[in-house]
């Protein structure tokens, strides 16, 4: 579920079924944008469908299934999502933020699979981070852990340099033209994109710091422009005070499709297993 569309399918095993979508509306009430989600839900239940898992771009309280200002969608401020679709479907419904849904779809479907620590970063409009700790999704006791993204760095924050924000915020140019800029090897374009692996690689580090991990992926719309950015961000990473930590560190962009509708079904095996 996102500000502006919403999308749903079936996940069989390792398998993405029947995908659907609907434009939300987000200027909407907390009941206009529930007959958004109905709209993609409805068609797939079935008799065979054990249970929903839901990715919101928002705080959740995980036990509860209650999403707090949804981002984009003013009407979202406390909405019991998880008692609402579970009285109207009978099954269970596991609730999370975007990027724990990440984190978690990877863990079953992607590169965490043979990890227990792991990081899992969304490189988009914003920065988020889903942790793999022991082989388990880390939500923290309110669903916070992860959000380094909100950490003051230089004279702003983290994702303030190490999202799309950066591109607008220090150039003043959306990230997309620098990206089909530096595809036809335009020098300008190159630099900056060496700048963001610097910030990338210094985020990284926090990361390190904090949970010394075996493995970060990478995900998100900016992810596909790794090869551009990949040298420099390893250089601050280089940094690192343990070197030896970093022999076995390895950073990789996932290869999950539809990844946002996987990661929200990894709820339910995560929490069945």
């Amino acid at each position: 579920m996102g500000g502006t569309n919403v999308r749903a399918g079936i996940a069989e095993g390792e398998k993405l079924l029947k995908v659907l979508s609907s434009n939300v509306d987000s200027k909407g009430t907390v009941e206009d944008v529930l007959k958004n989600i109905y709209s993609v839900i409805d068609p797939l239940i079935g008799n065979n469908i054990e249970g929903i898992g839901v990715g919101v771009p928002s705080v959740v309280d995980v036990e509860e299934g209650i999403v707090y200002n949804v981002q984009n969608i003013p009407s979202w401020k406390e909405v019991r999502l998880k008692e609402i679709l579970e009285d109207r479907y009978k099954i269970p419904v596991y609730i999370n933020n975007d990027a724990n849904c990440f984190a978690v779809g990877e863990k079953y479907f992607g590169k965490v699979k043979n990890y227990k620590n792991a990081a899992c970063i969304t490189l988009g409009t914003g920065i988020g981070v889903g942790l793999i700790l022991n082989g388990i999704l880390y939500n923290g006791t309110n669903c916070g852990a992860g959000e380094y993204g909100t950490i003051p760095y230089k004279d702003h924050t983290y994702e303030y340099y190490c999202s799309g924000l950066f591109f607008r915020n220090v150039y003043g140019t959306p990230g997309e033209v620098f990206f089909e800029q530096v595809k036809k090897n335009d020098k300008k374009a190159l630099n900056v994109f060496s700048e963001f692996g610097e910030e990338v690689g210094n985020f990284i580090l926090l990361i390190l710091y904090s949970i010394d991990p075996e493995l970060i992926v990478l995900g998100g719309s900016i992810s596909k422009t790794f090869d551009f950015f990949k040298d420099t961000m390893w250089k601050s990473i280089n940094q690192f005070e343990f070197p030896k930590a970093l022999e076995k560190l390895k950073i990789e962009v996932s290869e999950v499709n539809n990844s946002a509708i996987l990661g929200a079904a990894s709820l339910f095996y995560e929490n069945n297993s």
